[in-house]
């Protein structure tokens, strides 16, 4: 089973991938976001094509565990994404995949240009490989 994961962001969607036995996340592409309408049509060319049996979304929370207005506007994309693609849509806690993205980039030496240019999809390959190992425990 192929699982796509999300970074949502304002500006961007990292978009990550499942190997098909569910075991590794890759990083597959950041979408500039425009529309709604263009967005969950882009996401739906990629199920279809990469053959996604379910998507994980990165919920945003609060240290302290809340959830905030970030939160509220994933649910809502999540609810979107659920009605438009018909497949089932999970969320994923998030706390902190973005810093642990840039934390793998600054190690692997990455300039600064080019970490902005990949930090989303890394992010979303943080979300969703949590996840797998979460499925495997």
């Amino acid at each position: 089973m192929r699982i796509m994961g999300l970074d949502v962001g304002d500006k961007t969607i990292g978009i990550a991938l499942s190997d098909p036995l569910g075991w590794t996340a890759q990083p597959l592409k950041v979408l500039r976001r425009t529309s709604l309408q263009q967005d969950l049509a882009e996401l739906a060319r990629l199920c279809q094509e990469q053959e996604v049996e379910k998507i994980v979304v990165g919920l945003p929370r609060n240290m302290n565990g809340t959830y905030g207005p970030r939160a509220q506007l994933v649910m809502e994309f999540k609810e979107n994404l659920e009605k438009v693609l018909g497949l089932p849509v999970e969320t994923w806690d998030e706390r902190l995949s973005t810093l642990a993205a840039e934390r793998t980039l600054l190690a692997a030496d990455v300039s600064r240009a080019r970490r902005k240019q990949v930090v989303d999809k890394l992010a979303a390959v943080v979300i969703l490989q949590g996840y797998l190992d979460r499925q495997r425990n």
